[in-house]
């Protein structure tokens, strides 16, 4: 068991600073980094809700293979993800950014303005899955190649339903955080009552989304150990 709660999988903080100067910052796009600082500043401990700089590196690299076009990112906060995923798909593209809290995404506006992104973005600040029914409803159904989800955790698997009827058919949803810190494979009873008030209700609620979605037939998973976990399915139905 890991000696504290942080947002990373690894065992190690040395391995995990060494993943980051090694291979992540040296290559992080100057506002990327901007938006990192700037939220450091602004939110300190709570910064961790963006993803970290090597995971942003592999969603921009997955974008680009996919040759995705049109997405769609439920939680923005300060837009870190989101300037990842603008800088990576085509000065044409487009993203849906939904999140009800405008304060956090304006924190980070100035530095994707300043990468010359802001047109790919449609920022909403509203309750996603009213939104997405919208979309579903105005004929947006199977039009969006990606979907990125780092957002409230009980609402994993409503999300999914809805998002597996507007990504197309060979599409990716991805969902952050799914293994919380390393702690969805702890016993509940090995947990003493510190550490299940440490790590929070989440971590069931994550636990339920895994069984879930390795039990669903309509998508292929690959359930990936970076970051806080990271679980792609790419719809097949």
């Amino acid at each position: 068991m890991k000696e504290k709660f942080s947002c990373t999988i690894l065992q190690s903080e040395a391995l995990t600073q060494y993943l980051l100067e090694t291979s992540a910052y040296p290559r992080e796009h100057e506002q990327l980094k901007e938006i990192r600082n700037a939220t450091v500043e602004k939110y300190q401990h709570m910064s961790v809700m963006n993803v970290p700089a090597d995971e942003g590196q592999f969603i921009s690299m997955l974008l680009k293979i996919m040759n995705a076009k049109k997405t769609i990112e439920v939680g923005v906060f300060t837009g870190y993800s989101l300037l990842a995923t603008a800088l990576s798909i085509p000065n044409d593209g487009k993203i849906v950014a939904i999140d009800p809290d405008r304060e956090a995404y304006e924190t980070g506006l100035p530095f994707i303005k300043k990468a010359g992104v802001d047109h790919k973005i449609q920022f909403i600040d509203s309750d996603a899955m009213t939104t997405i029914q919208k979309f579903l409803d105005n004929g947006e159904e199977g039009t969006f190649d990606f979907a990125f989800v780092d957002a409230d955790k009980e609402n994993y698997i409503k999300y999914h339903e809805l998002l597996l009827k507007l990504v197309k058919v060979g599409g990716i949803i991805a969902y952050d955080n799914t293994l919380w810190a390393g702690t969805v494979a702890l016993v509940e009873e090995d947990l003493s009552q510190e550490w299940i008030d440490r790590i929070g209700v989440n971590r069931v609620h994550l636990k339920n989304l895994n069984s879930f979605l390795a039990s669903d037939s309509r998508i292929e998973l690959a359930h990936l150990s970076i970051g806080d976990g990271l679980s792609l399915c790419r719809r097949i139905k």
